[in-house]
């Protein structure tokens, strides 16, 4: 068995998985898919146990710094634009305040929090102010694509946290 055979199934899983099973493969905003793709397993988690969502969102952060450096050694590119596990662990940091409402929301407001966390995350990702742009100059692979979108995540869980202490306060939140 060749080098390349025996290295198939995990070349297959790295790029399943930096792609988000294939999101990342549509030819225009790649990123913006990979985002919206991510929404299944946010709707999957916010049913979880508590502690899963963490688990599953460091998970996929370890995991995806993997699958991103093998992804740019396969495609010979660095952060190719195919490679979106970084906007799934963005868009799962951005959600993660929205955890704060859970069994005490309407759909409603459940949906408006949803959107606004998926348009300040692409904002944010797309944007690259400040300290994501440092993340994503100063690491380098896989570590280098997913961390700055992990800290764009960060900047839009801020927002997300603003919107939930509003609804929670607002009454729309039991």
């Amino acid at each position: 068995m060749t080098e390349n055979q025996a290295d198939s199934p995990r070349r297959t899983i790295a790029l399943g998985l930096a792609t988000w099973l294939g999101s990342g493969l549509l030819p225009i905003a790649p990123g913006t898919w990979g985002s919206a793709a991510t929404f299944p397993l946010f709707a999957l988690l916010w049913h979880a146990p508590a502690g899963v969502y963490s688990v599953v969102t460091v998970t996929l952060l370890v995991a995806g710094c993997w699958a991103a450096d093998e992804a740019e050694r396969h495609w010979g590119q660095k952060d190719d634009r195919r490679i979106v596990i970084d906007e799934v662990v963005g868009q799962l940091t951005a959600w993660a305040p929205i955890l704060a409402l859970r069994g005490r929301i309407d759909f409603l407001p459940w949906a408006a929090l949803v959107v606004t966390g998926f348009v300040a995350f692409r904002l944010l990702d797309i944007w690259k102010p400040g300290p994501a742009r440092w993340a994503e100059q100063n690491f380098a692979g896989g570590a280098g694509v997913v961390l700055d979108d992990v800290v764009a995540g960060i900047g839009a869980a801020i927002a997300v946290g603003i919107a939930v202490a509003a609804v929670a306060a607002s009454g729309f939140a039991a």
